[in-house]
């Protein structure tokens, strides 16, 4: 009965028999270790060394007949690509680039569409011309896009009709910017179309630790960080992910829910798939639909399927039982900690546990639960072989099992190839990340005697009241199981006595939002005062509406903590 106390009265669920899929690329968490020993070659181009190897595997008959990518949306309109297909069309584009545009080798490309085939098509070109790939969210503002090609210094834009607008509002504003390429069927005086390309390609000579991307990333303080990556290390880096973590083989489909301008689409809609040959699958909705989401999962062979835990906190609370999901193997998430209430529904309706992975824009995957491994509930894994991960103080000493610190990486004294280049442009807070041997994530955690990791919050969401110290994730977790609580975000508030106490950001289940809200308040205060320590409990709650989330769907608790210390 406990297990189902967030959901509402009339769900109704179907309880499936467990299903544990064994491994394909390793048989256990020790092999995995054993096995991974990537060779880093002094020149690697991703297109050329990858892509085009898978093609040629087609055309000898080597490659089973999935494609290497299958697009679909809400108006039935589907596309396939094998990875023939692929390289043609990206070779197009490629000329477009280096042709039209006459881009060089690390220019930078600006790119911001939203789940359309072409922005795979651009991903693709940009590795074969060496020019350096800058995404964007659809989400972005005029101001958003004006810092980014401002700081970025970008020669080229590329996106569609709803942004073009915006586009030009600023492009007088952006010294550097010589080309704009927009993705529709119509034109627009000033840009070029991306409808009109030509013939073939061939691919440039890339260094393996040349830049081959930037993302923006958002910190706690200043703007956005340009994080840049080497042509290996995502493109090489990522087979830890593609090959364990996701488990992945050439007759999988994999269907990865990310936003286009997040990392995590890097990372598992282009390189970590296609890297083990495996199929990007992609269904294109305007917005996040449970329903949707679940008819494609029970009508599309997807094998596998990764998406935030935001998403499965909705897909949770449909009526599951009937949704046919006998082609579902593997089921993934990352991006911020998943509630084990959750890992558990989900388990109930379809059979399947939750894969849960750790890593940064910065980095490929480091740590998550691999296939084989005991899943324990609240934790996030054990370390990926790609790093040495390890809990330390502030001055970078390596903490005892069971001590609560900061999640590092060792980089001494040899630095990873797969993590970050630079923070671009900006020499001190790359050098902020990094204390004594390791690399700092900027998140708190303890790594318990066997190894596993435990998120404890952000550096800067943990929260220190009356000498305590606070992980909200523990506080959310408790709210969750109420059969009020439909979500929740736990930040600091100031308190003249304590310094700062928890306080809880709550949406409500449609049943409990018409009931006494003072009363629920101290039900909840109460609740979260028997599940857990009672000086976690939230002694301030605010009921809202939705709580602020990032494209990719993580939850901006550094929107509300803001809000609560009067910060801008």
């Amino acid at each position: 009965a406990d297990a189902l106390r967030i959901f509402p009265s009339n769900f109704k669920c179907q309880i499936r028999g467990h299903r544990v899929s064994p491994p394909q690329n390793f048989t256990g968490y020790e092999s995995i270790k054993q096995q991974y020993s990537p060779q880093i070659p002094e020149y690697f181009n991703f297109a050329e060394d990858v892509l085009d190897v898978w093609a040629e595997k087609e055309k000898k008959g080597e490659k089973g007949s999935n494609p290497a990518f299958w697009w679909v949306n809400d108006r039935k309109q589907e596309v396939r690509w094998s990875f023939e297909e692929l390289g043609f069309h990206s070779r197009r584009l490629a000329n477009v680039l280096s042709g039209a545009c006459g881009l060089n080798q690390q220019d930078r490309v600006f790119l911001v569409l939203p789940r359309v085939p072409e922005w795979w098509l651009v991903n693709v070109a940009c590795l074969r011309t060496g020019t350096v790939l800058l995404p964007g969210t659809s989400q972005l503002t005029a101001r958003d896009i004006l810092h980014r090609l401002q700081t970025s210094g970008a020669r080229c834009v590329i996106t569609d009709e709803s942004l073009a607008p915006l586009l030009d509002a600023v492009a007088s504003q952006c010294s550097s910017l010589q080309h704009k390429i927009l993705v529709s069927p119509t034109k627009r005086e000033g840009w070029k179309n991306f409808g009109d390309l030509v013939s073939d390609h061939e691919c440039v000579k890339t260094r393996s630790d040349d830049p081959m991307t930037i993302f923006f990333t958002s910190g706690t303080t200043g703007s956005p960080k340009m994080t840049q990556h080497s042509h290996s290390s995502y493109g090489i880096g990522l087979t830890v992910n593609g090959r364990y973590w996701l488990d992945l083989t050439e007759r999988d489909v994999l269907w990865n829910t990310s936003d286009t301008g997040w990392a995590k689409s890097a990372w598992s809609s282009v390189y970590a798939p296609w890297i083990q040959g495996a199929c990007v699958f992609i269904h294109h909705m305007p917005r996040f639909d449970s329903h949707t989401v679940l008819e494609t999962l029970s009508s599309y062979p997807i094998s596998t399927f990764c998406t935030a835990p935001t998403a499965y906190r909705m897909l949770v609370q449909e009526d599951m039982s009937s949704y046919n999901f006998s082609n579902l193997q593997h089921c993934l998430c990352a991006g911020e900690p998943i509630n084990p209430e959750v890992m558990e529904k989900w388990r109930s309706a379809t059979g399947l546990d939750i894969y849960e992975g750790y890593g940064q824009t910065e980095t490929v995957l480091i740590a998550g639960t691999f296939k084989g491994m005991k899943i324990k509930a609240g934790a996030f894994g054990k370390a990926s072989p790609e790093y040495d991960v390890q809990v330390v103080d502030e001055a970078g000493n390596v903490l005892p099992r069971g001590v609560e610190g900061n999640l590092g990486i060792r980089v001494k004294p040899h630095k990873p190839f797969s993590l970050f280049t630079e923070y671009t442009g900006d020499p001190d807070r790359t050098a902020e990340c990094y204390v004594g041997d390791f690399y700092l994530t900027g998140d708190r955690a303890v790594m318990d005697e066997d190894d596993y990791l435990w998120f404890v919050g952000r550096a800067d969401d943990v929260i220190l009241s009356a000498g305590y110290r606070i992980g909200p994730f523990e506080v959310e977790n408790a709210l969750i199981e109420h059969q009020a609580v439909a979500e929740s975000a736990v930040v600091s508030s100031p308190d003249p006595i304590r310094g700062e106490v928890v306080k809880a950001f709550v949406v409500l289940t449609a049943e409990y939002k018409s009931q006494d809200q003072d009363q629920l308040k101290k039900e909840l205060q109460m609740y979260v005062k028997k599940v857990t320590a009672p000086y976690k409990y939230p002694r301030k709650v605010e009921f809202v509406e939705q709580l602020p989330k990032t494209v990719s769907g993580k939850i901006r608790r550094v929107e509300l903590r803001n809000k609560e210390w009067g910060r801008s």
